[in-house]
């Protein structure tokens, strides 16, 4: 009954847009009011569906002084999974999971995105680090759910000072890249998680990684460059960890949880 309770709590389509967020969210617990907004329902409505979504054992729920803090729950949507693969499809993968097989191949040069909204500092950082940090190993991309019209002259500056090239660097659309396979697909801001994207051919790999968006700092001149340089030096080390992994010796699932691991590591929740 706990795995029918499941199928029958994400049958509303309410419940199921806020649970599809949460999954693009993870590894991060987000305010019920952050949710409302994002999705455009009433506050008391989105409580509503959380509960059960909690309830049916799918999210986890967390309380940061006053607020409630919600999150994709794993185990929940393995257990899930599970029940439909063994018990509904008694596995048979070509009949329940007809494109398995190329799921679990990664091009010899993997593709990877990096996804915000103005693509004009944290995904310009994450691509320009990446490019550095692998060499050729990967074919890099950035790009925007609603791109500036320039590259932020900060972030521009700070990138040649510490020695990057920045030829031919300019915020895009994601829609120019409308049609292209990517293996990963990195969020690196909680907006461009929030909305939703064209499904990708090939269902890349992806992880949130969102930071805080280093444009909209406000205060001295120092603070504002202490932001940047916090979510260049964060990207860094994070991307670090990523190109040191032996893509080869990993399956979707284990560099799934990779990637869903690194933005945690130091942090204490």
């Amino acid at each position: 009954m706990e795995q029918i309770t499941r199928l029958t709590t994400l049958g509303h389509p309410g419940r199921m847009a806020a649970y599809r967020l949460l999954v693009r969210r993870y590894p991060d617990y987000v305010a019920s009011g952050d949710l409302a907004k994002a999705l455009g329902f009433k506050l008391n409505t989105m409580s509503v569906y959380l509960g059960a979504l909690h309830r049916a054992g799918l999210i986890e729920q967390k309380r940061d002084g006053r607020s409630l803090l919600y999150r994709f729950d794993q185990d929940g949507a393995d257990s899930l999974v599970g029940y439909l693969f063994d018990d509904c499809c008694r596995g048979r993968p070509s009949r329940c999971i007809p494109s398995q097989g190329a799921l679990d191949r990664l091009e010899p040069r993997p593709s990877v995105l990096f996804l915000c909204t103005g693509n004009s500092a944290r995904s310009i950082f994450a691509e320009v680090i990446l490019r550095e940090l692998a060499g050729d190993r990967f074919e890099v991309y950035s790009a925007g759910t609603k791109p500036a019209v320039a590259l932020n002259p900060t972030a521009l500056q700070m990138l040649r000072d510490k020695g990057h090239n920045v030829a031919g660097l300019q915020p895009k659309h994601v829609s120019a890249l409308n049609g292209t396979r990517f293996d990963f697909v990195f969020t690196v801001c909680d907006r461009a998680a929030n909305e939703e994207c064209a499904t990708w051919p090939g269902v890349p790999i992806s992880a949130h990684w969102g930071l805080p968006d280093p444009v909209r700092t406000t205060g001295t001149d120092a603070e504002k460059n202490l932001s940047y340089q916090r979510v260049y030096g964060e990207l860094h080390r994070r991307l670090t960890q990523f190109a040191a992994l032996d893509l080869s010796a990993l399956d979707r699932l284990s560099l799934q949880h990779q990637l869903d691991e690194i933005p945690l590591i130091g942090d204490p929740e």
